[in-house]
């Protein structure tokens, strides 16, 4: 079988040095390119040293030159624009996992969805992404029910977008489904008894946490909680590589974790 090249932007990063290193252990991928901003100041540095998995003749690049199969990014909102150019361009599929983007961001990212495409989420999690269908399972249950909705979200303390894009996607799936139309980030002073029609988003920033979700459906005399976490960050490259073998050779289209997953 002839493996899938892959291109990782923002392969300079966290999240990026750990696709390298899953990238080059799986024997159905290929690592062709290893991308990044143009002011990155390690540009040229062989991505398999910084990944610590040794030299593999890949250098950080600012421009994509290689023939690739998907591109995933995980970097940052202002890289939006060049990275959908490229794809577009070489009409790549895009796995896209950074968050904290604009409406309009979002809109160009939709639109690049009828040329090329798209696998869009906030979080590449397996287990967070069913965690959503579970939790759409319940917010369909307890529509009716009088159950107040809290998202309490915790990340590492570089994370500069909060709520989380994931928590934000918990509460949009619920609120669809129970039609609260008020979201609050936090409390603070004698605000009066919760509304019920609301989401309350709580985010916690603390040391190297690789990321956990808990939603709270609160009944008088009862509560289900469902909670997922992180134990390392490898659950998004993992997710990432596996929406990256299930988007090269699809049409264009938006298309989520969910379809990964067959859920």
């Amino acid at each position: 079988m002839t493996a899938i090249r892959i291109a990782i932007h923002g392969a300079g990063g966290r999240m990026g040095r750990r696709l390298v290193a899953l990238t080059v252990a799986d024997p159905e991928l290929k690592l062709a390119a290893a991308l990044e901003s143009p002011a990155h100041p390690e540009l040229g540095e062989d991505a398999g040293q910084l990944a610590a998995v040794g030299r593999l003749g890949i250098p950080l690049s600012a421009t994509l030159t290689a023939e690739v199969d998907a591109l995933i990014d995980f970097s940052l909102p202002e890289a939006t624009e060049a990275v959908l150019q490229t794809c577009l361009d070489g009409r790549i599929p895009l796995v896209f996992a950074t968050t904290g983007l604009s409406d309009e961001r979002e809109a160009k990212l939709t639109a690049a969805a009828e040329v090329i495409p798209v696998l869009r989420s906030p979080n590449m999690s397996m287990a967070v992404n069913l965690t959503m269908k579970l939790a759409a399972v319940a917010a369909r249950a307890l529509k009716d029910q009088d159950a107040d909705v809290e998202i309490l979200e915790r990340h590492h303390r570089f994370k500069e977008d909060a709520p989380s894009g994931t928590a934000l996607k918990f509460g949009r799936i619920i609120s669809g489904l129970m039609g609260q139309a008020s979201h609050r980030h936090g409390r603070q002073g004698r605000i009066g008894a919760r509304p019920h029609g609301e989401i309350g988003y709580h985010a916690i920033r603390a040391g190297d946490d690789a990321g956990g979700h808990t939603i709270v459906f609160a009944m008088l005399g009862e509560a289900i909680e469902l909670s997922v976490r992180a134990t390392s960050r490898d659950c998004y490259a993992l997710g990432a590589l596996a929406a990256a073998k299930f988007l090269a050779g699809k049409q264009p289209g938006l298309y989520g974790m969910e379809d990964v997953l067959g859920i």
